[in-house]
């Protein structure tokens, strides 16, 4: 394998850096975009639990910010909730354009090699090529191995950049869906959240309907 790498000259060298910085954010992002981590199952209902209780003060919904990016969506609607709905939603989907910033957070990195690996394989293959043809006017076609040897570094970077692009890419493209799917998820619990608070104030004080249910089930069918 080292000699492969060798082989491929001091393009292997930037391809390599690319390599590993990939691998790097792929890791990251896997464990950042955890499902239990962005979306808390229990987050919504225990919010709505506060709501009841009529217990929103600055401790409960910094916490709820602080909690997760799904957090920060139900703080945001929680803070506004006295406001007309309106206004609510475009200080959740306000917020939630901060949040799906972060959550795309190296993405471009990971896109940018994606894009610059095959470029550096390719000039590593014009430098073989090179290498090459200045052999060959020099020495003709006679010396077998330094031929091969030239050759050898322009398909060795070739693949090498392939190698680090297709899985950056592939990684790139999944994220990118991936953060859609969760984005899509904590704005319908907001504003589920929102809805429910609305059910419950459009009921009389000592209606227990909207308090029998959570959050989640308020907007169900």
């Amino acid at each position: 394998m080292l000699e492969i790498v060798l082989a491929g000259g001091w393009l292997m060298i930037p391809i390599l850096l690319c390599s590993a910085v990939a691998m790097g954010i792929i890791v990251e992002r896997f464990w950042s975009l955890r499902r239990s981590a962005v979306t808390p199952k229990p987050l919504l209902d225990q919010a709505w639990q506060w709501a009841r209780a009529k217990d929103l003060g600055a401790k409960h919904i910094d916490a709820l910010r602080r909690n997760s990016p799904l957090g920060r969506l139900l703080a945001a609607g929680l803070e506004n909730r006295h406001k007309p709905r309106i206004i609510i939603m475009e200080v959740i989907e306000d917020t939630g354009r901060h949040v799906v910033h972060e959550l795309e957070r190296f993405l471009n990195t990971l896109g940018t090699i994606a894009v610059i690996s095959p470029l550096l394989g390719l000039l590593g293959t014009v430098i073989g090529m090179i290498k090459v043809f200045s052999m060959i006017l020099e020495q003709g076609v006679g010396n077998a191995n330094a031929l091969a040897g030239g050759i050898s570094e322009a398909l060795v970077t070739t693949a090498a950049g392939l190698t680090v692009a297709i899985p950056s890419l592939m990684f790139y493209r999944y994220f990118r869906g991936r953060i859609g799917e969760l984005v899509i998820t904590m704005e319908d619990q907001a504003f589920k959240l929102v809805a429910a608070l609305e059910e419950q104030d459009s009921h009389p004080p000592g209606t227990a309907a909207p308090k029998a249910r959570s959050a989640s089930q308020a907007t169900g069918p």
